[in-house]
């Protein structure tokens, strides 16, 4: 039997439901285009209690009463899911926050720990034009396709006894992406867990990103 080449094509319509989390700075104002954070949680925060994203990360530190520099959203994944599902959905999210809050394009930040911070790997692979800085904390990235985010501003977080996600993962990435000549910050804490997140979200990393525009 020869072997062909073929062409698959199909219009897909499907409808897209994230909650999500908002904060909106004292200052914030639509014509000063304020900068953008996004959090993308763990995978104890997926289903439909959008209250439960705030357990850790900036939200919990938002609720306790501490100020941002930037607006803040957290959409939540679905139950079961993983944020590799929705690529290109949390890119049609990012659109209508955009619209939102006048955001400044130039001045877009990502983080998420745990499930979120693979998310942010694989979102930021994804979509490198969007992101002007990227914190991937306890997270788990795909270290042969770094090439593709090797100029980009990133701050990787992780504990160096995390039993859930290997420390290596995230030393992986780093090394990789130094390999392709990138200029990562990475951070690993003696003795921390998991948790790297209760170490990771502080002033220091909110200021360091936004000294990052596009």
């Amino acid at each position: 039997m020869a072997v062909t080449s073929e062409i698959f094509s199909r219009n897909v319509t499907k409808k897209i439901n994230f909650n999500y989390l908002s904060y909106i700075p004292k200052d914030y104002s639509k014509e000063k285009k304020p900068p953008l954070l996004i959090y993308l949680h763990g995978a104890g925060e997926r289903g439909e209690d959008v209250n439960i994203v705030a357990r850790y990360g900036p939200f919990k530190y938002a609720q306790l009463g501490d100020d941002f520099p930037f607006v803040m959203v957290a959409p939540q994944c679905p139950k079961d899911k993983y944020w590799g599902n929705y690529t290109e959905s949390l890119d049609s999210f990012l659109d209508e926050i955009i619209k939102k809050y006048n955001i400044d394009e130039r001045r877009i930040y990502l983080t998420g720990n745990s499930m979120g911070g693979t998310g942010t790997w694989h979102w930021l692979m994804a979509s490198p034009h969007r992101f002007a800085a990227a914190a991937p904390v306890c997270g788990t990235g795909i270290y042969w396709y770094a090439i593709r985010i090797k100029s980009k501003p990133v701050w990787v977080f992780h504990g160096d006894s995390d039993t859930t996600v290997p420390v290596e993962e995230s030393r992986n990435m780093v090394k990789r992406l130094i390999d392709f000549g990138g200029s990562p910050i990475y951070t690993e804490f003696s003795g921390v867990g998991h948790n790297a997140w209760d170490y990771a979200y502080n002033k220091d990393l909110y200021d360091w990103f936004l000294e990052h525009s596009l």
